[in-house]
């Protein structure tokens, strides 16, 4: 069971991973196939010397990628490596709780049978063993329950409404930070556009810019901007799917909870027991 559970967390972890670098690739890929207009003028034009050819070779590659990125100087340099460490860090996040927030995680089915036959039973020193001995977020509602049998209904129900409160707080500090990466990569990409900006006008006020340098200062700017959105945009949308489905299941083990404690209503626990 452990080994299927890893290969589905390592398939969920390369289907992410895939889902944030294939756009990047793509683009990447665009930004590098020279047009095929470009490539008619080029046929038309006459041909240039060694040196010219060896200068547009250098051009050519710094136009790519890999050229924009450490061709940005010190600070895109370190833009990017926080976009992608940034990018990294939710596709860790969004595993992580991809993989923890499942029901057979927060209400092991174990776990509800034990208890269910304690409670028929009336013994409910037996249904909190049963807790303790398997940990998960519904244990920690039904413990809270059956502490305070003897309070009372209306204190059961607040008790147990006050821990599924702390459980669903728990889960969303989880689920918090892939919400902090989705929101801090496009600020990310928009440094980098402003430092690309930058750079336009500083070339431009050098009285006689040169065409390719002004060209790759723009090309820094967008390629910010779409790295900084290639990884909010997945990021967000598996943050809020994920929380919708934490939701769904805290009110599932919230109101299963309810349904076992029904019975204790008037149960007497022996103060000795």
């Amino acid at each position: 069971m452990k080994m299927m559970k890893m290969r589905k967390s390592v398939v969920a972890a390369m289907m992410l991973l895939g889902l944030v670098v294939a756009p990047v690739a793509a683009s990447v890929a665009l930004a590098d196939d020279p047009a095929p207009a470009a490539e008619a003028g080029n046929a038309e034009a006459p041909a240039k010397k060694e040196g010219g050819e060896g200068q547009d070779t250098k051009k050519k590659t710094n136009s790519g990628f890999m050229g924009v990125v450490f061709g940005s100087g010190v600070l895109g340099v370190i833009l990017w490596a926080a976009l992608f460490l940034d990018g990294a860090m939710a596709i860790y996040f969004i595993v992580d709780c991809w993989v923890l927030i499942k029901p057979q995680k927060l209400m092991p089915q174990g776990l509800i049978n034990n208890v269910q036959g304690a409670v028929a039973e009336g013994d409910v020193m037996k249904a909190i063993k049963a807790c303790e001995t398997e940990p998960s977020p519904m244990s920690n509602v039904l413990a809270a329950a059956f502490q305070h049998v003897e309070d009372g209904y209306d204190v059961i129900q607040d008790a147990v409404n006050a821990a599924a409160d702390l459980e669903i707080e728990r889960i969303t500090q989880r689920l918090t930070w892939i919400s902090v990466c989705s929101n801090l990569a496009p600020s990310l990409g928009l440094l980098g556009t402003v430092q690309g900006m930058i750079m336009c006008f500083a070339t431009l006020s050098s009285g006689s810019p040169d065409v390719g340098e002004l060209a790759g200062n723009i090309s820094q700017a967008l390629w910010t901007t779409a790295g900084g959105l290639v990884v909010s945009i997945p990021a967000l949308t598996f943050f809020y799917s994920i929380r919708n489905n934490a939701n769904r299941l805290i009110l599932r083990m919230t109101a299963l909870t309810m349904e076992l404690i029904k019975p204790l209503r008037n149960v007497e626990v022996e103060p000795g027991a």
